[in-house]
């Protein structure tokens, strides 16, 4: 196990009828007038976005609205996020979503203050930002980024999909109801269930030796999604499953299963690519790319491999042939997935079209780099982790 930091500040408060308590929480932490920023329709039409704005008013807080944030959320949005809070002085962001209203929060709070483009924490041309604080009422468990450092936004010129971590933009107090997820429809509920997935997945798969406590704990939380998923698309009203998913969705992602080990992300970066040129939900494509890339990689080291299979999907081991209990496993993802009826080829997708290079170069930075740490990929190797998901 490696030498690790481990810092989760935001204040996490689950359970029924929470949203309520916004107002409250909001005075707690010092704001004055907020950007309340949401995504489409569902949240005013589900009365959501009522009840957390009374709770604010009731609080004596300000508030200024701001929604039409988009899956896959784009950096023009950021931008006009940027501009609104400037012009109503905004001293607090609050993102009443998933995670493209999250990540769009951390990206306004960074760039309020910043003098330049905030594309340039993206692209590695500025670091070390001042961001605005913000807070959470999540809708979607997912991307996990209620708990995270992390946000990620689409230059829509140029399709360039990119990821920035900064440790001062984790939320100061996160809302998790369940109840709030119940009117989800089962393809956003599975996506869900497939980025959390992979969020740990992308953890579990390290190089790192003897790190048995953070792999239990990655197992534990893996397990209890392959039973909780099914359980909330067969009734969307069953409150311990959606309970289970929810915190599944900030466990996988708060760093909490990071501690001791390098993690992989090279399927993240596969996938990006995948989303922002197709424009399809993340969860879908990781659903995709995951099993192709572990078909490419897994003789890296077949051991884990083994355990995975072992542990995760109660494989027997096969000690006369251990690429066959590697290999299983692989498979009884994908039919997990397949089980939540997410895609687990680019013809599901609808995608038929041949643009592999393209993606590939682009993930490499033109060959410049390699992707991932478990198993160092080059542009070549992309190419034909791409091709394995026709």
């Amino acid at each position: 196990m490696q030498n690790f930091i481990f810092k989760s500040p935001t204040e996490f408060i689950f359970g029924k009828e929470a949203e309520n308590q916004t107002g409250s929480y909001l005075k707690k932490y010092g704001a004055k007038k907020v950007l309340v920023l949401y995504g489409g329709k569902s949240a005013k039409a589900s009365g959501l976005l009522d009840r957390v704005t009374k709770s604010i008013s009731e609080a004596g807080i300000e508030y200024t609205e701001m929604g039409g944030v988009q899956p896959n959320p784009v950096l023009s949005k950021v931008r006009e996020g940027i501009e609104l809070c400037r012009k109503e002085q905004i001293d607090f962001l609050l993102a009443v979503g998933g995670g493209s209203v999250i990540d769009t929060m951390k990206a306004i709070g960074i760039g309020i203050d910043y003098e330049g483009d905030v594309w340039d924490y993206f692209c590695g041309k500025a670091s070390n930002p001042h961001p605005y604080p913000g807070a959470v009422v999540l809708t979607i468990p997912a991307a996990g980024s209620e708990g995270s450092k992390s946000m990620v936004i689409t230059n829509e010129n140029g399709l360039l999909k990119r990821g920035f971590d900064c440790e001062e933009s984790r939320s100061k107090f996160s809302i998790l109801n369940p109840e709030i997820t119940y009117t989800l429809p089962a393809y956003q509920t599975a996506c869900g269930a497939v980025d959390m997935m992979s969020h740990i997945m992308e953890r579990y798969f390290t190089n790192t030796p003897s790190v048995e406590l953070t792999d239990r704990m990655s197992e534990a939380v893996l397990k209890t999604i392959i039973h909780a998923a099914p359980a909330a698309i067969a009734n969307p009203s069953d409150y311990n499953a959606r309970a289970d998913l929810m915190w599944a969705s900030t466990l996988a992602h708060c760093d909490l299963l990071s501690c001791g080990k390098t993690g992989d992300w090279a399927s993240h970066d596969l996938e990006h690519e995948l989303s922002a040129l197709y424009g399809i939900a993340h969860g879908a494509g990781l659903a995709v790319v995951t099993p192709a890339w572990m078909k490419y990689v897994f003789k890296h080291d077949i051991p884990r491999f083994c355990q995975f299979a072992s542990r995760v999907f109660d494989v027997e081991m096969n000690y006369f042939n251990p690429e066959e209990t590697a290999l299983t496993g692989i498979y009884k993802l994908e039919e997990f997935f397949k089980k939540l009826a997410m895609p687990t080829r680019l013809a599901d997708l609808g995608i038929t079209d041949n643009q592999f290079q393209l993606m590939a170069a682009k993930t490499t930075g033109q060959g410049t780099h390699t992707i991932g740490n478990f198993a160092k990929l080059s542009e070549n190797d992309c190419c034909q982790i791409y091709e394995l998901m026709k």
